[in-house]
């Protein structure tokens, strides 16, 4: 049988299978944000936050990643904590995107707490195979430079730790000019729709690598 078969039949069947396997293996992976208000489009129309632009730029770029938005306002590191196992269970994402802690800062919770819980989620998603990400965030300035230089590090802390890249803060470029506050909503506290793309921006460079 294998007698009759010719060169062109070889080379067929090579590159059927070559790209079966190929599609069969080249699933495109999926990032699974969580966070909270600040990913959750508080505040914004939907799909103008900074996740939905995240998805814009995925496309534009030509890169085959889905997302998966788990963000919920008023999340703390412990509800986090809480929900990452079953997300994982269910999304089985490549990517985690870790934005937590803020409202921890805001409630006045133990600084070593926060640190405790974003150990444990990365500790979790690693163990589930995904790759991660952490994403920090800065304090308001009324909450003294003190405390806001220790809740800074805790992000840096869990990224040296268990050996994952950290966006220091999501707001990093905000203040530039002097005019911070044309980016935030009239709470203060919440980037308005035109920041999300700078949010992006500081998320991106880091997100990236880890889909290459």
């Amino acid at each position: 049988m294998l007698s009759r078969w010719t060169r062109r039949d070889f080379i067929a069947a090579g590159l059927a299978g070559a790209y079966a396997g190929f599609a069969g293996g080249a699933a495109a992976p999926l990032i699974l944000v969580v966070g909270d208000s600040m990913s959750a489009e508080y505040g914004l129309k939907r799909g103008a936050g900074w996740v939905a632009l995240l998805e814009q730029r995925l496309a534009r770029e030509k890169i085959a990643a889905k997302v998966v938005n788990a963000s919920i306002s008023g999340d703390t590191t412990s509800g986090g904590r809480s929900r990452l196992p079953a997300l994982l269970a269910q999304h089985k994402p490549d990517v985690v995107v870790i934005e937590l802690g803020g409202n921890d800062a805001l409630r006045g919770l133990p600084h070593q707490m926060t640190q405790d819980n974003l150990t444990r989620m990365v500790e979790d998603a690693q163990q589930a195979g995904a790759k991660v990400l952490l994403v920090g965030i800065e304090m308001p300035p009324n909450y003294g430079a003190e405390y806001a230089k220790r809740f800074a590090a805790i992000f840096g802390n869990v990224g040296r730790a268990r050996k994952v890249p950290v966006v220091q803060s999501i707001f990093a470029g905000l203040d530039e000019g002097g005019d911070a506050q044309r980016w935030f909503q009239p709470d203060r506290i919440h980037p308005n729709a035109q920041a999300q793309a700078k949010l992006l921006d500081n998320v991106w460079p880091e997100l990236k690598k880890l889909l290459r």
